[in-house]
């Protein structure tokens, strides 16, 4: 059964809803074309701690609370959304078929295809595809996406937009929206970052995705044990805080004057570290020996002067990931909000480009 809206079509009304482990984050945007985008409001609301472990929902009450307070706070009157499924949680495929098959046709080759790679029965799995184009260098065929994730993967994202009142209507994935939102990145790259590897780390809670992408194709993945979390313990313990305590003060800045030189410091070295290790990494794997950019996402990126650090470690241009840098915004957004907050709202952002999918 093809039933998961993870390639559905654009829907007049739609915001993009990101559920990771530390929040929920809401955008909205609007605008007649890929040049004329603008934000109409976007919102991040913190999760208790525990809500979310590796991608998958462990408390629905305390989510579902989270995501009707972050609702009011948005302020608008959309309830459609696109969600995400963590990347560990999907199955992806690129097959080749025959072009000009029916639709019934491609989804019984589709099904044939999917039972070779997926390690369930198909009955415990929603599967959708997506025809990309023609087959590099095979006349009459096309390159066909197929992704499938278990049931209850999706039903969870489901159940918690629907108990704040919202209705999923597309069903993503989080490194798919990312790289939507990452095309809005490299054009601010000189010749919109063609020909050029483009390092994309993203530092969450617990995890530091590493994606690598030339020519806006992804060339090479990696996931690494490292996030927000450490430096949240890092304080708890230095100060002897409960982690709730420590992960409030990292975010409104109140802790005290030492935190910058004894604990944020040797954490961002540390982050570098792991960013330089992920590079040498790519190179040893890939025929690849080189990284022009890498841009920094997540909310770790909002640390002041990590991109410096990064850079300095690891030799290259570092830049923090904006996907909203040259849009206009309306008069609910403040700038400044925006541009701190822009880094960990990749996801969202790509999310909320799925209303302008063709």
């Amino acid at each position: 059964m093809i039933d998961l809206p993870l390639f559905s079509s654009a829907t007049r009304q739609l915001a993009g809803l990101d559920i990771s482990s530390s929040s929920v984050k809401l955008v909205e945007l609007s605008g007649s074309d890929k040049d004329a985008y603008k934000v109409e409001r976007y919102v991040i609301e913190p999760l208790p701690r525990d809500t979310v472990v590796d991608g998958n929902i462990v408390k629905l009450e305390p989510l579902g609370e989270a995501l009707k307070r972050a609702l009011r706070r948005f302020g608008s009157d959309v309830r459609n959304v696109a969600v995400a499924l963590p990347s560990s949680s999907v199955i992806t495929k690129k097959i080749v078929l025959p072009e000009g098959l029916r639709e019934t046709e491609m989804e019984f080759a589709v099904e044939a295809e999917a039972s070779q790679y997926i390690p369930f029965a198909l009955d415990e799995v929603n599967l959708d595809f997506q025809v990309i184009g023609p087959a590099p260098g095979a006349a009459g065929e096309v390159e066909v996406m197929i992704a499938a994730s278990r049931k209850d993967k999706v039903e969870d994202r489901v159940a918690a937009a629907q108990a704040a009142g919202l209705r999923a209507v597309i069903v993503d994935v989080e490194s798919l929206a990312t790289e939507s939102a990452l095309e809005l990145v490299c054009r601010q790259l000189p010749g919109g970052g063609e020909d050029r590897v483009i390092a994309l780390v993203d530092v969450g809670a617990n995890v530091m995705n590493v994606n690598m992408f030339r020519n806006r194709l992804s060339v090479y993945t990696r996931e690494q044990a490292f996030g927000g979390f450490q430096l949240t313990q890092d304080i708890a313990r230095h100060y002897g805080m409960g982690l709730d305590e420590a992960e409030a003060g990292k975010r409104a800045g109140s802790l005290p004057e030492t935190y910058p030189r004894e604990l944020m410091r040797p954490f961002m070295d540390s982050l570098a570290l792991e960013v330089s290790r992920a590079l040498q990494f790519f190179f040893t794997s890939t025929q690849y020996n080189r990284v022009d950019h890498v841009m920094l996402a997540g909310g770790c990126a909002l640390m002041p002067g990590l991109a410096e650090v990064v850079a300095a470690r690891t030799q290259v241009p570092t830049q923090i990931a904006n996907p909203f840098a040259g849009m206009m915004s309306s008069e609910r957004v403040r700038p400044r909000n925006l541009l701190a907050d822009a880094p960990s709202l990749m996801v969202a952002c790509g999310l909320a480009l799925r209303r302008f999918d063709a």
